[in-house]
């Protein structure tokens, strides 16, 4: 069936900047806010802007996240609707290679996008957190009679160096585009959620690929050189909230918006519903010398401690005696009686026993950086201590006891 529009959602990055978290998944696939993990808001943001073809591109230790999108119905985007399809790197009768950049990855999937026929071609990143309706700026694109629409945003000039930075002329056409400048003199990013007319997309991306020099990149590559063939590019500005997790202190703010009276970040507002993959689970219990303060507590959680300005997800354990706080712990964590936790990131499946240690030192005084990451599937043996500010990823670590 002929779409007008269809999006490719790019999901396959490795994250390494995420570091631990991002060990044994993708980044789209780690948990975010509670009960979500990073893709969800993208898929969410389709299906609340009436897109309901999506080719969701993944490469990168896609176990874990294909299982969980599945074929879209959580999202309501099975293929009754349309239809979510997982479009991993794959072998034809010319050969196959694994995708070489963000451009790379959508010219491999050309057939997929010619089999539905589109006019317009949504092309968007599987690890940003924002809600966001498409179809407002598909109707820009076409008032603006555009050949690409790029979404923008304003951001802090010290962060400037990490996204594409363009200017505009009064009009909002796009007239200069660097990716991740060291000076500029704009701050105003690409969000990484472009509209393309179809017909100059796949001509484009022709272009790049006969590019040996090329790193077949839509920020690096593809966009510059439709800028400098004068193409009719323009931006859409977006004031809404939108952050790129791609850093763990970035993650690790993004997750703390969340805790706010009055959030920066709404997910309770019904306005364009963040849908998600729930466990089925048993409602969350708080013991009775518990006590829990400014904190998401979802489904499954068992609460025998304390628990401060903190985010949990499912099936989370907190022993007796045991004080949480400013900190992230993830799915089907348990941890034991007795133990302190401050500014910590604890990964899935991860089991702490009693009178461990985690995220201090000896002055007891936290900084604003300053978050200990600890990995998932480890066992943190009894009485552990691990300083403020470290990473743990491995089975192999220094078993020092607490005196």
């Amino acid at each position: 069936m002929k779409r007008e529009c269809i999006a490719m959602l790019l999901a396959g990055g490795q994250g390494s900047r995420l570091e631990s978290l991002t060990k044994r998944i993708a980044k789209p696939a780690v948990p975010f806010g509670g009960k979500y993990r990073i893709i969800d808001f993208s898929l969410s943001n389709c299906n609340n802007s009436g897109i309901n073809t999506i080719g969701v591109l993944t490469q990168y230790k896609p176990t874990l996240l294909n299982s969980y999108i599945g074929i879209g119905s959580d999202w309501d985007l099975d293929v009754g609707n349309g239809g979510v399809y997982i479009l991993p790197p794959f072998v034809g009768e010319n050969g196959g290679e694994w995708y070489k950049g963000t451009a790379n990855a959508v010219y491999q999937n050309m057939d997929f996008i010619d089999y539905h026929d589109p006019k317009y071609v949504l092309v968007i990143s599987g690890d940003h957190i924002y809600k966001m309706d498409y179809s407002l700026m598909l109707e820009y694109h076409k008032k603006k009679k555009a050949e690409v629409t790029i979404a923008v945003i304003q951001v802090a000039k010290e962060e400037t160096g990490r996204f594409g930075i363009m200017e505009n002329d009064e009009n909002n056409r796009i007239i200069n585009f660097k990716e991740k400048p060291k000076e500029t003199k704009s701050n105003l990013a690409s969000m990484g959620i472009y509209i393309f007319n179809w017909s100059v997309l796949k001509e484009q991306l022709n272009e790049d690929e006969k590019d040996s020099q090329s790193e077949h990149d839509f920020g690096k590559n593809v966009i510059p050189a439709m800028l400098k063939e004068q193409r009719k590019m323009y931006a859409y500005p977006f004031e809404g909230y939108w952050k790129d997790v791609g850093t763990i202190d970035s993650y690790y703010k993004a997750n703390m918006d969340l805790l706010d009276e009055n959030p920066k970040f709404n997910i309770f507002d019904d306005n364009l519903k963040i849908y998600s993959k729930a466990p089925f689970l048993p409602p969350h219990y708080v013991g009775p010398e518990a006590k829990v303060k400014r904190t998401l507590v979802p489904d499954g959680c068992v609460i025998m401690g304390e628990v401060e300005n903190s985010v949990l997800f499912p099936g989370v354990y907190i022993g007796k005696g045991t004080r949480v706080q400013d900190s992230i712990i993830m799915p089907q964590v348990k941890i034991g009686d007795e133990c302190i936790i401050k500014k910590a990131i604890i990964g899935e499946n991860t089991s702490i026993e009693s009178n461990c240690r985690i995220g201090l030192d000896n002055s007891n005084v936290i900084n604003i950086s300053d978050i200990t990451v600890i990995g998932d599937n480890l066992i943190l043996p009894r009485g552990m201590k691990i300083n403020r500010n470290s990473q743990m990823a491995s089975w192999h670590v220094n078993k020092t006891k607490i005196s």
